[in-house]
């Protein structure tokens, strides 16, 4: 059953019939029967409550509506104290007024067909009651107060639920009709039941101990002035009859003319009434076709902003397309060189152990140390100190210049223009004397080796610039989805968190190696150290003057024979580890001409692209005379360990292999290309991990506990150095 529902409206007939009963009720020589009957109520009007009252109507006639209750609000049972009749069957009822007794000249109660559950207690102060009509309800018992209706005559009980009878119903001896369902009573016995309204009032009597009267020998009720009722007679019965029939017809006739001039004035409203409705209907028609004409109005308008935000949302959206598959296509990249490096690292490995291996067997002869040119070492390893502590100064310095550019910018600026300018020229008051005790101090000369060896290696220059490319992708995969987010689209988010996830552990797995590389690097200078003569002076600076004047990886393949284009193809291929093993096999142009993918893996060349690029080179390339000089066909060991050093890598010198330019803006650019999503004043500075967003400034980083941009809990910072 729905909670809420519509309340059903009595249609136009149902308003005739109702005003027509009321008005009729109201004229002069009316009857005592108030009639609205069928006029589709679902409450009784307080109009007719209050007629009844006035006008002592004698009878009550409801029938055939829909009331739910049969006293409406505002008015009490006490209206209808003068009713004799009251009909009421047909109706949606459950109950009827806990206060119906006080309708003590009521004779005749019908409430057939209703959904009656039980009888009200004052039922039984009904003292007149002559007929009660319960049929069609759904009760399950009858009151014993029914047994106080002493003028009861007619009750009617069926198609209910009653199975049994109160044995108080004994006490009801003018009762003669009483009608049951004989197949459900209990008590009395069907059988008791099916003898008729006697014989139960019998069995009834006989259970109460009483003696059996029949109502013909009862004595009727008192009325309400004390005497006992009695049949009106007249001395001349047909003359009374014609009487009557004479004013029922004289009373006919008048309400046949007063229907009449009733009818004729509703035809005259109705007349008036559609005029009326025609003249709102055209002014609304009027009204209607103006707001039409408006609303297209406005809805071309509409339609032609929306055409254009649509033309724009649709470049917005080409524009991010574009870039993200821009993005993915360096991602893609990125993960095809992880995976190659995965691939190679067992042959960088055993390049590493060759390498160390000749760095353990290096010796300091004498010849060099007699060539060692102290002072340009000494000065070589002072500038590489003096830029060392120069750069970590300057980071320090421009590090609290933002710090305290926030409260007083201009003050501290100048206090530290000061003491770097004091820095500045007492460095260069004691390089000189920084030169003495370079070429004195032993640790120096091995910080300034160590500073050199990690500035050489090849292998941390590598894994310092994928770590540069996967920050810049980082930063760029937070700006495309900063910028979806002001779109509200979802396209492709799920794919750009993945392709974050793999390039955080493609950056975590790199650090890793970095950490691994520096380890390994200081590892070697403790073996030097323990290996190196204790009686050998100036043995860092000799080391550090090999170094030094050590040929790039590439520049030492092309003059051992490597020609110029090749060199170049396989650093765009980011293949340079390569470069050995197509010199030691005198590799050419001419050569990969007639050689297959199968040949290139044997030689130890594996990787499928490689192998295809080489091959499609080769094809397309022109011979040209070369200038290489040929490598000797059994180089001496002296030679080798010259060519190689004690910190010559076996991987890509950097000086040879210009770093791979992402498409996307890498650090060195201006940080304002993703700025700061807390202040949004400074760039982004620090990646957030696990989650990987480049969205925050340093100084901004520091109050955050969780990501800005994805709610995600920080583990750990990365700082990002602009040049």
């Amino acid at each position: 059953m729905p909670l809420f529902f519509r309340k059903r409206k009595p249609s136009e007939d149902a308003k005739k019939r109702l005003e027509h009963q009321l008005y009729m009720s109201k004229e002069v020589g009316a009857d005592d029967v108030m009639d609205i009957s069928s006029c589709e109520l679902s409450e009784a009007p307080t109009s007719a409550f209050s007629l009844c009252k006035m006008l002592h109507k004698k009878a009550f006639n409801l029938s055939d509506n829909e009331l739910k209750s049969l006293i409406p609000k505002g008015c009490s049972i006490s209206s209808l104290v003068t009713l004799q009749v009251l009909d009421i069957r047909n109706n949606k009822l459950t109950s009827l007024p806990d206060d119906i007794g006080q309708l003590t000249s009521l004779q005749v109660l019908n409430v057939e067909k209703n959904h009656l559950k039980g009888l009200p207690k004052s039922i039984g102060d009904l003292c007149h009651l002559k007929t009660l009509n319960l049929k069609g309800n759904c009760l399950n018992e009858l009151p014993a107060l029914v047994g106080h209706l002493r003028s009861l005559k007619t009750l009617d009980l069926s198609e209910n639920n009653i199975r049994e009878l109160p044995k108080d119903l004994a006490h009801a001896r003018c009762l003669e009709s009483l009608t049951l369902d004989t197949a459900l009573m209990t008590y009395p016995h069907s059988s008791v039941c099916a003898a008729g309204t006697e014989a139960i009032q019998q069995f009834l009597c006989a259970e109460l101990g009483l003696e059996y009267c029949p109502p013909s020998e009862c004595q009727p009720a008192q009325g309400a002035d004390g005497m006992t009722e009695e049949t009106n007679s007249v001395d001349n019965p047909d003359f009374a009859w014609q009487s009557n029939f004479l004013e029922y017809q004289r009373r006919k006739d008048e309400k046949n003319r007063e229907k009449l001039l009733f009818e004729q004035d509703l035809e005259e409203k109705r007349r008036e009434h559609t005029q009326l409705v025609y003249l709102n209907n055209s002014h609304k028609e009027n009204i209607l076709l103006s707001v039409r004409e408006q609303q297209e109005r406005l809805d071309k308008e509409l339609s032609v902003q929306q055409q254009a935000l649509d033309l724009q949302r649709q470049q917005t959206l080409r524009k991010v397309q574009e870039a993200e598959s821009s993005a993915m296509n360096r991602i893609t990249s990125l993960l095809q060189d992880n995976s190659r490096q995965v691939q190679n690292a067992e042959i960088l490995q055993a390049m590493e152990q060759d390498r160390i291996h000749m760095e353990q067997l290096a010796a300091v002869t004498h010849e060099e140390a007699n060539s060692l040119r102290k002072r340009d070492v000494a000065v070589a390893m002072q500038k590489m100190l003096s830029e060392s502590f120069s750069m970590r100064l300057l980071q320090e310095a421009n590090e609290g210049r933002r710090q305290s550019m926030v409260t007083d910018a201009q003050r501290r600026m100048e206090d530290q223009d000061m003491k770097l300018e004091q820095l500045l020229s007492l460095q260069q008051l004691d390089k000189s004397k920084a030169v003495a005790e370079i070429l004195q101090e032993e640790e120096m000369q091995k910080a300034a080796f160590e500073a050199l060896q990690l500035q050489k290696d090849t292998v941390h220059g590598y894994l310092r610039n994928q770590i540069m490319q996967i920050e810049a992708e980082l930063m760029q995969m937070t700006k495309l989805e900063v910028k979806r987010r002001d779109l509200d689209t979802e396209n492709l988010q799920f794919v750009l968190a993945d392709q974050r996830t793999g390039l955080l552990d493609m950056l975590q797995v790199l650090l890793k190696q970095k950490d691994q590389r520096e380890q390994e690097l200081r590892q070697l200078l403790v073996e030097l150290e323990r290996k190196s003569e204790s009686n050998l002076q100036n043995y860092w600076m000799i080391q550090y003057q090999r170094l030094l004047d050590s040929k790039p990886l590439s520049l030492a393949m092309q003059e051992a024979g490597v020609e110029h284009e090749l060199v170049s193809l396989l650093s765009k291929l980011s293949a340079e580890h390569y470069l050995p093993i197509l010199a030691h096999h005198r590799i050419t142009a001419e050569a990969l001409r007639h050689m297959t993918a199968k040949d290139l893996s044997k030689i130890g060349v594996n990787e499928v692209g490689i192998q295809r690029a080489l091959l499609n080179w080769a094809k397309t390339h022109i011979a040209k005379p070369t200038k290489a000089v040929a490598l000797p066909a059994e180089p001496r060991a002296n030679e080798e360990e010259e060519v190689a050093g004690p910190s010559q890598p076996s991987a890509p010198s950097p000086e040879a292999t210009p770093p791979m330019t992402p498409s996307a803006p890498g650090p060195p650019e201006s940080p304002s290309c993703s700025e700061c999503v807390v202040c949004m004043e400074r760039g982004s500075q620090v990646i957030f991990l696990p989650c990987g967003h480049v969205c925050c400034c340093y100084q901004c980083n520091e109050s955050l506990q969780t990501c800005p941009l994805c709610r995600a809990a920080i583990d750990q910072r990365l700082r990002l150095y602009y040049g």
